[in-house]
């Protein structure tokens, strides 16, 4: 039985754009940095952003028509990537299967447009497709420098590496960007297929400054698991997330700091319409820290992918949640945003107030030599006249 929840879920539903077919949990991707593209099985893409309408902002989803998709095609999976300058541009990968009639075929559809002023645009960018046929069936789509599921740089020059698997095998590797050259190497293996590996830090005690590396894996019927200090420890630290595994299987997750503390939240989608928050207790001496269940917010479809960005531009990042039926737009409360905000004004207001108040102390050490000049200072000193 799932674990209760501390407390409330801390966020608001802002928007819901309902899709006519099924999406999946490969559907959905970030194009850029305010926009979002959200895949159909039966071969629709919709881009949804906020736009300033009427001096207020609100949310548009739109059709996007790319080419060379054909009107039997079902979508698999869509990403997008920004090319680093001077080419600069948005690239996107799409995906699909043709039903051909005594076979399916898979392809890949790569949009990018090179002409200047077209390279963001993307009713330009869907007009320009490299279509290349595939010789294996596709699943996640995704953009990286290296062949791993997930990458995190951390310092001294190395790299940590992780990847997932069907079969249940857990790979991590502590690489030497300099070499480059393998320092060390683990693996692990589940019961189930992985649906989800990534690398985060957390501090390691709560005492201390230092921050440690850890690796969250998540698999489609066991509980989610996070590895504690991973460049230090391998996989030898296991700390379970407790009542994970009670709401079907985990499709999704995504670490991102929802308190605004400075420590992450871990946040996990599941394919039985749940979305749970956990947070890392810090551990009293001598004793091993737990993740708890903070809040949990129901849905009316499972949970395919989450990404946390500033659609509005504001500064504030949004939750945006892709399910089966739908995108869902998930905001701060601005009220409480704006207590939290008064409350560590107010909290800096007061150190820096304390600091100004305290006066530096002139310490005066008194000898005998001292007393001896300072009578002297004196009886020199003429009376005042009466």
């Amino acid at each position: 039985m799932l674990h209760e929840a501390k407390e409330t879920c801390p966020f608001s539903e802002d928007s819901f754009s309902r899709f006519l077919t099924q999406s999946n949990m490969y559907g959905l991707c970030q194009a850029g940095q305010q926009e979002l593209l959200a895949a159909t099985l039966k071969g629709k893409v919709v881009c949804f952003k906020y736009q300033d309408l009427l001096q207020k902002i609100r949310p548009v989803a739109k059709e996007v028509q790319f080419t060379y998709i054909p009107v039997d095609a079902e979508i698999v999976s869509i990403d997008a990537f920004t090319k680093s300058p001077p080419n600069r541009g948005l690239v996107v990968g799409i995906t699909f299967i043709k039903d051909s009639g005594d076979k399916a075929t898979p392809f890949l559809n790569i949009y990018c447009d090179y002409e200047p002023g077209s390279e963001f645009n993307l009713e330009s960018i869907a007009q320009s497709c490299l279509n290349l046929e595939l010789q294996f069936t596709p699943f996640q789509l995704y953009h990286t420098d290296v062949l791993w599921m997930d990458v995190l740089s951390i310092p001294g020059d190395r790299r940590l590496s992780a990847f997932g698997c069907q079969n249940g095998c857990v790979g991590l590797a502590l690489v030497d960007q300099t070499g480059p050259e393998v320092l060390q190497s683990w693996s692990i293996q589940q019961d189930s297929p992985i649906s989800t590996v990534l690398l985060f830090p957390l501090p390691c005690q709560s005492d201390s400054p230092h921050e440690g590396y850890n690796l969250l894996v998540t698999s489609t019927i066991e509980m989610a698991v996070v590895y504690r200090d991973v460049q230090e420890s391998g996989v030898s630290r296991p700390v379970c997330l407790a009542g994970s595994d009670q709401s079907d299987a985990l499709l999704c997750a995504l670490t991102v700091d929802l308190d605004f503390d400075g420590q992450r939240e871990i946040l996990l989608g599941t394919h039985g319409q749940e979305l749970l928050c956990y947070k890392f207790q810090q551990p009293m001496r001598g004793a091993t820290g737990q993740f708890q269940l903070q809040w949990r917010r129901s849905f009316k479809s499972p949970l395919l992918s989450i990404i946390y960005l500033d659609l509005t531009g504001d500064g504030l990042k949004e939750l945006a949640i892709l399910t089966l039926k739908g995108l869902h737009i998930l905001q701060h409360s601005l009220t409480s945003t704006a207590d939290l905000v008064l409350q560590r004004l107010a909290q800096r207001v007061s150190i820096l107030t304390t600091a100004s108040e305290v006066q530096p102390i002139t310490l005066i050490y008194y000898t005998e030599e001292s007393d001896v000049a300072a009578n002297k200072e004196l009886d020199a000193i003429e009376p005042p006249s009466i």
